[in-house]
């Protein structure tokens, strides 16, 4: 898949030296708040008296608590992204010569396992950020299901792009919180992910 989908707007406009500033004090406020207790119970004025400014200049530059979830979430997002476009197999698609690439089902238990950790160790921005409907509105989730979509089609499944939606749906950050929560490993959930991969692409 060679597809490359941008996971943000683009590079940030240019600013001025106290606006940095103060994008750089609302980012930690937040991540200090979304690591710290439950994220969706954060509020946009819990953020701005953390961060020390007031509620209009926060307004100004994020118009909701998800929006700032993402920004801090994108940078990781957009490394798994670049692993999945360029990195080594079977996450990615390369192979070295004397071996044979990676089967579409390999592909998807290798994308469950790093989309896994990801939510392991971010899970307080995911939750911040990608809940709900929102979850389908990022550019992040656009580019998981383009991935999959492509590896459906490659596999040979019929309408892949409902598939892809299928197979994304145990990623969904409210459902691992649960899990965790009720004491499955991220290893045990990996497992079980790269069961249903094979289950579902791999060739009768």
């Amino acid at each position: 898949m060679t597809t490359e989908l941008p996971l943000a707007d683009g590079p940030p406009p240019r600013e001025r030296a106290d606006a940095a500033r103060n994008r750089a004090k609302v980012l930690a406020a937040a991540e200090r708040l979304f690591a710290t207790g439950d994220p969706t119970a954060v509020t946009m004025d819990d953020i701005a008296k953390a961060a020390g400014i007031g509620r209009g200049t926060l307004y100004r530059r994020y118009p909701d608590r998800a929006s700032i979830a993402r920004a801090l979430l994108d940078e990781h997002e957009r490394a798994l992204q670049e692993r999945l476009l360029r990195g080594a197999p079977p996450l990615g698609p390369g192979a070295a010569a004397e071996q044979a690439p990676p089967t579409p089902a390999e592909r998807l238990a290798a994308f469950y396992a790093a989309t896994v950790e990801l939510l392991e160790t971010h899970s307080h921005l995911v939750l911040g950020a990608e809940t709900g409907a929102a979850r389908y509105r990022t550019g992040a989730y656009a580019f998981w299901r383009l991935h999959v979509t492509h590896l459906a089609r490659e596999a040979g499944r019929p309408d892949p792009e409902v598939l892809a939606d299928q197979l994304l749906a145990p990623l969904a950050p409210e459902l691992f919180r649960h899990q965790r929560d009720a004491g499955l490993t991220p290893e045990r959930i990996a497992d079980s992910l790269a069961a249903l991969a094979h289950g579902a692409l791999d060739r009768a």
